[in-house]
């Protein structure tokens, strides 16, 4: 086995995961190389050391598998190997050394639900009803009427079924007609997945992140789908109007994280985390996580679709988390490369630093695992993509209704005096606006009251502070618009106040006179204020 990263000083009875930092990195707009305007391995290797100086565990790298891009990674033509776009294998092993030197851990992610209609299995699969990987997809079929096979629609528009003239059947898709579902039913195919696992374990990846893991198996009767009821005004997408009762979140989907885990255990100490899309994540993301023998970690998108922060809503997040017998460790993103960004998207584009601020520390202060989007750390606000300059399918398939996802992907501004922001020395393949080059990180890097310098202060306060990593979490009841709650740990208690509402509130604990400030948003270390500045809130203990 490949030898692990450094470790960060932490309880030494529990795993190096339970209560991490993870830095999310889209390796097209983290830092490119070569000129090409799209972001690369080099990038990333040349950059880990900015990554490192936030004080962060672990680096989690979206897709840079071989792919015809058409979803931009997520539609995977070769597991085994590094799209020429972003590199090579040897530019991989690199980054892998140089990410441990520096005391990270890489996460990588595997897309198990589906691939590219480009992958050697699809295309051995459609050429006939009888070769070795004829069962390797969802084929089915048309009904007599030449109809698909069931309603079930997909994630970005129009049927979930395409017709393939070769075979004279539909083949299943829940994303683009060029990612043809993989038939996860199939045992041949868990081998083969599997055996992509082992690969990169091999080559020394710390942990996985599972995407789309509750989309890998299906109803094998075909049922429809009964209607969602969601309100029309609410509708952007056939999508939005079923129930995925049957088309998503098969029972036996567990049954195959089990046997990721098996092989999993046989290295020291790698991590899995599920990502769980769906209307009730929360029965699902502890199913896939449950009684140590599945994945160690779940998040889901309530904060990241969320229109509005609210009390009501993190509540209603963090309740089903209460460390019951059987239960894992829940991870949380506020912000990454699916959804517009926080700092956006809940200060209604505002987005000022003191809405950064106050964001990170609600989410540097949550229990579980906290994942941050490369940016956030800048207060990088969303950026503005003109339909012209869209790249991402969705976007462009269901403009204007959905924001899409470009704007979440735009390039990381390094160097503010520098042409594209210094991310390359080409056009970039997303434009980077004004805003955001203003906010590089050479203009806050080392400037005190920068949002930078504030990310890695909050950083290490919780580094540095078993309670938030690992303490338990109970609600505390405030004024309106005040989000409270304590964490505990080992006889320690520490007091979590913020006001997310745009007016000063006057309240504090009351049991608790003598807090004192540990570190706050918007209020200063010391006594705790009879008055909550509008945005603003604080970590405290007496």
């Amino acid at each position: 086995m490949k030898s692990e990263a450094n470790k960060k000083p932490q309880a030494e009875s529990l795993p190096w995961w339970h209560g991490a930092i993870i830095y999310q990195i889209y390796p097209r707009s983290f830092l490119d190389t070569n000129g090409d305007g799209i972001g690369d391995l080099n990038g990333i290797t040349e950059g880990l050391e900015y990554v490192a100086s936030l004080g962060v565990d672990a680096v989690w790298i979206s897709p840079f598998f071989t792919s015809p891009m058409k979803d931009f990674g997520y539609d995977v033509s070769d597991y085994c190997d590094i799209d020429p776009i972003f590199g090579t294998l040897a530019d991989f092993d690199r980054m892998i050394e140089r990410a441990h030197a520096l005391g990270l851990r890489i996460i990588i992610d595997q897309v198990y639900s589906h691939t590219s209609d480009a992958h050697d299995w699809f295309q051995e699969g459609r050429s006939d009803h009888t070769n070795a990987k004829a069962d390797w997809y969802i084929w089915q079929d048309a009904k007599p009427d030449g109809g698909p096979p069931s309603n079930w629609q997909s994630v970005f528009g129009g049927p979930a079924w395409q017709w393939d003239g070769r075979r004279k059947q539909y083949y299943m898709h829940n994303f683009l007609t060029s990612q043809p579902d993989l038939n996860v039913h199939n045992p041949q195919v868990q081998d083969a997945l599997l055996s992509v696992t082992k690969f990169w374990l091999d080559r020394g990846v710390d942990g996985f992140r599972l995407d789309a893991i509750n989309f890998a198996m299906q109803d094998t009767r075909f049922r429809d789908n009964p209607p969602s009821g969601l309100p029309m005004e609410k509708v952007t997408r056939p999508f939005d109007m079923q129930a995925h009762t049957y088309n998503q979140s098969h029972p036996d989907i567990v049954l195959f994280l089990e046997r990721i885990r098996m092989l999993l255990d046989q290295y020291d100490n790698r991590f899995t985390v599920a990502e769980v899309v769906g209307a009730n994540p929360f029965a699902e993301m502890q199913a896939f996580t449950a009684n140590n023998k599945r994945l160690n970690s779940a998040y889901n998108f309530e904060f990241l679709y969320l229109s509005e922060l609210s009390v009501r809503a993190v509540t209603r997040s963090l309740s089903p988390w209460d460390g019951a017998p059987g239960q894992s460790w829940p991870s949380w993103a506020f912000s990454n490369h699916d959804a517009p960004r926080a700092v956006s998207r809940w200060s209604k584009g505002a987005s000022t630093p003191q809405h950064a601020e106050l964001y990170l520390l609600l989410l540097l202060s949550l229990r579980g695992n906290a994942f941050i989007y490369q940016g956030e750390e800048l207060a990088l606000p969303q950026g503005v993509i003109p339909f012209e300059a869209l790249q991402d399918p969705e976007a462009i398939e269901n403009w204007p209704h959905t924001l899409g996802r470009d704007g979440a992907r735009t390039p990381i501004p390094w160097k503010a005096q520098s042409e594209f922001g210094g991310f390359s020395s080409g056009t970039p393949w997303l434009p980077l606006s004004d805003d955001q080059i203003a906010r590089a990180i050479d203009q806050q890097d080392g400037f005190d009251g920068s949002p930078l310098q504030y990310a890695k202060r909050a950083i290490s306060f919780r580094q540095n502070n078993p309670t938030l990593k690992l303490g338990s979490l109970e609600f505390i009841p405030a004024a309106d618009g005040v989000l409270a709650f304590q964490r505990k740990h080992e006889g320690q208690t520490l007091i979590c106040v913020f006001n997310l509402s745009e007016n000063a509130v006057d309240w504090r604990p009351e049991t608790m006179p003598d807090l004192r400030v540990l570190i706050g948003a918007s209020i200063p270390e010391g006594p705790v204020p009879l008055t909550l500045p509008p945005l603003a809130g604080y970590i405290a203990q007496s």
